[in-house]
């Protein structure tokens, strides 16, 4: 890898981290290049990314992003998982990492605030931002629906009175 090569992955890396919200940095010690062709695969499906960097180029890439704290990390077989969703990364990574054992969580940001890998396990419990707006909306709703039934209940009950009176004439007849 020549110079400019670096420089262009440098960059890239770079502006890539600076988009993002979180920052995972895991260990990759053994993991095949299937296996970690299938990492990425899941990672971009849960609309997140990885990317394996040489630690000297990642810590180059990391200066002038809110990741910079990450540079003590950056030793041995690393690769960095990033999202801009505050969650994805955390869990593609943690779900990996349960099945794989070559693969292990060395710590990760969120924002400016530095986790460790029970830091990073804890995020990954949590609920996407996708399952949070879901939820969201579907508390909005209840009362609406709530409301329509309760409207709704006097005219009911109104038509149920005048069937009853019908019927008990019409079975008097």
């Amino acid at each position: 890898m020549d110079r400019s090569e670096k420089l262009e992955l440098i960059t890239s890396l770079h502006n890539t981290l600076k988009d993002a919200e979180l920052v995972v940095v895991t260990r990759r010690a053994g993991l095949t290049v299937a296996e970690v062709t299938d990492l990425r695969r899941k990672m971009r499906a849960a609309g997140a990314g990885y990317r394996v960097a040489k630690n000297r180029l990642a810590r180059r890439a990391l200066e002038g992003t809110k990741f910079t704290g990450l540079s003590d990390l950056l030793t041995g077989t690393t690769a960095l998982a990033y999202s801009k969703d505050p969650v994805a990364a955390a869990k593609v990574a943690i779900t990996y990492a349960k099945d794989n054992e070559k693969l292990s969580i060395a710590g990760g940001m969120l924002g400016s605030l530095v986790l460790d890998p029970e830091g990073i396990k804890a995020l990954a419990s949590l609920p996407s931002l996708d399952e949070l707006r879901a939820k969201l909306v579907g508390l909005l709703q209840t009362p609406a629906t709530r409301v329509a039934t309760v409207l709704a209940a006097p005219a009911g009950q109104l038509a149920r009175v005048f069937n009853a009176y019908a019927t008990k004439e019409s079975s008097a007849s």
